[in-house]
């Protein structure tokens, strides 16, 4: 091998080797912004913390909670992608990112929510949530309940869109919480991935404010945000070999920090952890069922699917089936029987609900003789 290509591959392996031991470790100094979270969507698990808990403003960060709303309206048929919204003078006087819209101007709720997507149109933002509630107020009402039942305890919103307001505030790990939950909504990425797209037949032209779209690998979304309160903030998803990662920077001193600094909290979640795709090892036997009218009831744990543990230790998990041998009547299907638990070098990771897959009434008298005359009916 001549000395040149020798030297090019020893530099080449010195490169990786430096990259590699660049992410093994993440500490609060090499995140530059205040507030910083790295979680693992599958699970909610936190991979990395910086001041997680902290309360800030987030700017349009807002609007994934708005669109979480959104998307749930969709989903429950309440609204349609089709639907026309008529825009307010209220929604038409947002300031900030727009997209110019005029009182009375209409739009379909499909761009309305590109709209607030890609461009993060403040304007649409508000269109949509009148056109959902009936008004702003209504609709953030919807915004904090919802944070409530997330367990965002940090978590107030004042309006639907992010633009400053004295206590409208959250923080990096509710963001977390509540980008967990707007991409359980798949048709949402049809929005975040786009990059360029048009409106008003074309007369309108929005780019997407979420940079990481061109330059990194994996990159789903979701949402940036900046005011002069919050500062340069991100909520960005991304997936890889079955691992999906939610990393999010508040009051970040501007674009470029934030987008760094996300890409650095991703790097670290794939360099370090890998999902463990779960298979039940033994077979779930029907319970034995007391005093009912079947001897037995079948039962299921739908839950275990994956689990996201460090690189190389997937081998390591350790499965324990906590069941009794049996159970008494009455028996309703959904009742929690037992635990399914995986631990990883003794310590348990996650547990998950072994319940009953069918109902078992309790024997009575009277549930006898409603069997006999069921069965000299049938005769």
């Amino acid at each position: 091998m001549k000395r040149k290509q020798l030297i090019s591959l020893m530099t080449a392996f010195v490169i990786i080797i430096f990259s590699t031991l660049s992410v093994s470790a993440l500490g609060e100094s090499d995140i530059t912004a205040p507030s910083a979270v790295l979680m693992d969507a599958s699970s909610g698990k936190i991979l990395y913390e910086k001041n997680a808990r902290e309360q800030r403003p987030c700017a349009s960060i807002t609007k994934v909670m708005t669109l979480t709303l959104v998307m749930e309206a969709i989903d429950s048929g309440k609204i349609s992608l089709d639907d026309t919204v008529t825009t307010s003078a209220h929604a038409a006087s947002m300031g900030g990112s727009d997209i110019w819209l005029e009182e009375g101007e209409q739009m379909s709720v499909d761009d309305m929510v590109k709209a607030t997507v890609v461009a993060s149109a403040n304007d649409a933002a508000v269109a949509l949530a009148e056109y959902i509630s009936g008004s702003e107020d209504d609709f953030v009402a919807a915004m904090n309940d919802k944070a409530a039942q997330l367990g965002m305890n940090k978590t107030v919103f004042m309006n639907c869109n992010g633009l400053d307001e004295e206590g409208h505030i959250t923080s990096a790990y509710d963001v977390a919480l509540m980008s967990r939950e707007l991409i359980k909504h798949e048709k949402i990425f049809d929005y975040t991935s786009v990059w360029l797209d048009y409106l008003r037949g074309g007369e309108t032209q929005i780019v997407n404010t979420n940079k990481l779209l061109r330059t990194y690998d994996g990159i789903t979304g979701l949402k940036t945000g900046t005011t002069g309160e919050a500062g340069a903030c991100i909520s960005a998803t991304a997936e890889r070999n079955g691992l999906s990662l939610i990393s999010v920077v508040l009051g970040a001193d501007n674009g470029k920090d934030r987008f760094k600094d996300a890409a650095a909290l991703l790097d670290y979640g794939f360099a370090n952890f890998e999902t463990k795709e779960l298979k039940l090892s033994e077979e779930l036997f029907p319970i034995k069922v007391v005093g009912g009218l079947k001897d037995s009831a079948d039962i299921k744990c739908d839950d275990q699917k994956s689990l996201t543990v460090p690189k190389g230790e997937g081998e390591g998990l350790k499965e324990t089936l906590d069941i009794p041998d049996s159970i008494e009547a009455p028996v309703e299907v959904g009742d929690k029987i037992g635990t399914l638990v995986y631990s990883l070098n003794g310590e348990e990771i996650a547990a998950f609900d072994v319940v009953a897959d069918e109902s078992v009434e309790k024997k009575s008298f009277g549930s006898i003789l409603k069997i006999l005359w069921d069965s000299l009916i049938k005769l």
